[in-house]
């Protein structure tokens, strides 16, 4: 089993979501930590655009939410949660934002 770990801004940011969508994410990290990187498509993907970052997409890609994640060592830290891309290009573009700065912030502090 893989370690996956929630950033605490991104916990706050996942219970604010409806319940059934609460769920479809747990059920992507539940899938991410028996597989790990083999994890395929449509499960997860990298951004693009951005750095070493990953989306984790809840029912295969039907869910209008996103888990944003990177993997530190042997731990897969998820940053934010935000709206897919189709659903709302500004919100995921805000969340990669938020995501990226937020693991940043964690490679930072461990390199110290």
């Amino acid at each position: 089993m893989w370690q996956v770990v929630y950033h605490p801004s991104a916990v706050a940011e996942r219970k604010q979501l409806p319940r059934q969508e609460r769920v479809a994410i747990e059920n992507a990290v539940e899938k991410l930590k028996a597989i790990g990187p083999r994890l395929p498509f449509p499960h997860q993907s990298n951004v693009e655009g951005a750095e070493s970052l990953r989306e984790l997409r809840p029912r295969a890609g039907r869910s209008p939410w996103r888990a944003f994640y990177r993997r530190i060592g042997d731990v897969f830290l998820i940053g934010a949660i935000g709206p897919e891309a189709e659903t709302d290009k500004r919100g995921f573009n805000q969340a990669i934002t938020v995501a990226q700065e937020r693991l940043d912030e964690v490679t930072s502090e461990e390199e110290q």
